[in-house]
């Protein structure tokens, strides 16, 4: 049965910024009661007391960020690059063929960008820009879902053991939402975290990853 202690600690524990605000004390109670009761009420199809919101909220224990501060301090180089387009096709039996054909067609290209994946359903192309002629030619047997142009990317080298290190991509991703930067697209290797944003927001976004090293 669900009880508005179980309700409240739910709707926390899916916002994780509030997690974060209560781990640190940071929050009013009788406000984040206040602002919540409509989505409690809902849940529980009844009417809630404010009062009985703001004990659920008393017992909620939230579990302090460990974010690795000194892997954050250590992110190496950051590189920006501009002029690139996204590209997404529905997977067929066909599609790794045609990606074969556009690898070979740029294997001698130099200084152009080129990043492909895929998931069970679609396939993601990042090209630079002065390759979408070439991506449309190799890939016009395919169904496109979307694509998307002027696109910049910031790519910063990880420190090593970065995949040890607890929340690194939460601290990243938290800064650039609360500075309002939405992040278009995201790619990872082993040793490089890279993002893609519209330009306009390219260099809000490498001055918070600068201040980040800082």
């Amino acid at each position: 049965m669900k009880t508005i202690t179980t309700c409240v600690h739910n709707i926390i524990k899916h916002q994780p910024f509030l997690d974060d605000a209560m781990a640190r004390d940071i929050i009013n109670y009788s406000g984040l009661a206040a602002d919540i009761q409509p989505q409690v009420e809902k849940e529980m199809r009844k009417p809630v007391k404010q009062g009985s919101i703001i004990m659920a909220l008393r017992r909620y224990a939230p579990k302090r960020s460990k974010v690795n501060m000194k892997a954050l301090r250590n992110l190496g180089d950051i590189v920006v690059r501009s002029g690139i387009t996204e590209y997404t096709f529905l997977n067929s039996n066909t599609i790794i063929a045609n990606k074969a054909r556009l690898l070979e067609a740029v294997k001698d290209k130099t200084g152009v960008y080129l990043n492909y994946s895929s998931n069970y359903q679609e396939s993601n192309i990042l090209v630079s820009s002065s390759l979408t002629g070439l991506v449309e030619e190799c890939f016009r047997s395919e169904i496109r879902v979307s694509v998307k142009d002027e696109l910049s990317s910031i790519t910063i080298a990880l420190p090593q053991n970065s995949s040890q290190s607890v929340g690194m991509y939460f601290y990243i991703f938290k800064l650039l939402a609360y500075e309002g930067i939405p992040v278009f697209e995201m790619i990872s290797t082993s040793n490089y975290f890279a993002i893609f944003l519209e330009k306009e927001y390219v260099n809000k976004a490498f001055l918070l990853m600068n201040e980040i090293k800082e």
